[in-house]
């Protein structure tokens, strides 16, 4: 993303007005783009059930818009769940895609009315089958590619191809119904290509269990969609063309039902975090390197720039000549420094007081704040329509 092209753009001006009457730091949702985003994913992938991922912005403004949109969600926790039905959204649109879960919340899940549930071993497998007798379930299986994400999700979640096919026996076993299997490309990912590989695995599991008498009616794709950040990705156009290609593919006779379950990809781009220079420094007079300190840092937004993954497209208001700077957030807590490897450049005689503009930052940065560390207050945030 060209940041001064963003905001050479009319966006700029009500962006500009908005932030004007609020101190800092603070992260501006517009809901016009979260709508053009579903929409769009709608448009390219018609045949896909779509899956909000809640975790990515849980935002009461966002889950209402998307539930009017006619969105499904994906439900990491009972305390989503919670949130979800105390807002009136219908439990036949819930899927509970963690696979870590107590006994006692696969429960409540249940008696709350959600019957699909992703799994990933054996000890899950079994507290489903006695908590949520006869629900439906998707066996999510380890995908290659992580390389290529820039957010992975590997190791945590899903299991060798071995390992699920005897899930899917023993959930037949268990009175379960085996339904679909689950994957994750990992978030933030560039390489189109690792979807067809996580398809073809896919396509065997079916086809092997076929053969045991099991029919799987689903295929459950996850996230990975990407957000528009510094480092490139194709456009949603590319990723729904070459992931349509490779489900005709690796299923010629006819698909099964598709979920995917995109977060980043519907909110990043919607957020914006407003923040202002706190200091500028050099460690020695012959220092050849400059830190900026932001008031906004990993622990109140930006958790993602942890080891640099996520590198967000930056505005600086002020002009002048550039230089390469360090960029570290306000606490007390070395750890509290966003990018020094990636060098960012701003303008040589930056002051405090000097508005920063942190663009796409609408996924994984106000959910992820932390409570009160060192005092600081949670990211304030803003919902808003830019038009009607």
């Amino acid at each position: 993303m060209d940041v001064h092209d963003y905001f050479a753009k009319k966006e700029w001006k009500f962006i500009k007005s908005f932030a004007d009457k609020h101190q800092t730091p603070f992260l501006v949702v517009l809901l016009d783009i979260v709508k053009e985003k579903f929409l769009d994913l709608r448009k390219h992938l018609p045949y896909a059930r779509i899956f909000y991922a809640v975790k990515a912005n849980p935002a009461t403004e966002i889950i209402t818009l998307l539930d009017r949109l006619g969105s499904s969600f994906d439900v990491a926790s009972v305390y989503e769940l919670r949130k979800l039905l105390a807002l009136g959204i219908s439990p036949d649109s819930l899927s509970c895609g963690n696979t870590i879960k107590k006994k006692q919340d696969i429960e409540e899940f249940y008696k709350s009315g959600v019957r699909l549930f992703v799994t990933d071993s054996e000890m899950d497998l079994r507290n489903i089958a006695a908590a949520a007798p006869g629900a439906k379930v998707f066996v999510r299986v380890l995908t290659e590619g992580f390389s290529t994400a820039d957010w992975p999700l590997s190791r945590k979640f899903g299991c060798q191809t071995e390992m699920a096919l005897e899930l899917f026996l023993l959930a037949k076993k268990c009175g379960l119904v085996p339904y679909g299997i689950s994957f994750h490309v990992g978030s933030q990912q560039r390489d189109i290509s690792v979807w067809n590989a996580a398809l073809g695995k896919s396509r065997y599991i079916i086809d092997w269990l076929r053969e045991e008498g099991i029919e799987l009616e689903c295929v459950n794709m996850g996230g990975g969609l990407p957000g528009d950040y510094i480092e490139k990705s194709q456009s949603i156009e590319t990723y729904a063309e070459g992931i349509s290609h490779y489900l005709e593919e690796n299923f010629t006779e006819g698909m099964p039902e598709i979920i995917i379950e995109p977060g980043r990809y519907i909110v990043a781009d919607a957020g914006i975090i407003v923040s202002e220079v706190v200091l500028s420094a050099k460690k020695s007079k012959t220092s050849l390197e400059r830190w900026v300190f932001s008031d906004v840092g990993k622990f109140n937004g930006l958790m993602e720039s942890l080891n640099e993954a996520i590198k967000y497209p930056i505005f600086c208001e002020a002009k002048g000549e550039l230089e390469e700077v360090i960029i570290a957030g306000p606490t007390c807590d070395s750890m509290d420094t966003i990018y020094e490897d990636y060098k960012y450049e701003f303008p040589a005689d930056l002051k405090p007081g000097d508005r920063l503009y942190w663009l796409s930052t609408g996924a994984y940065t106000a959910s992820y704040c932390s409570v009160e560390f060192n005092g600081f207050p949670p990211l304030k945030t803003f919902y808003v329509w830019r038009k009607p």
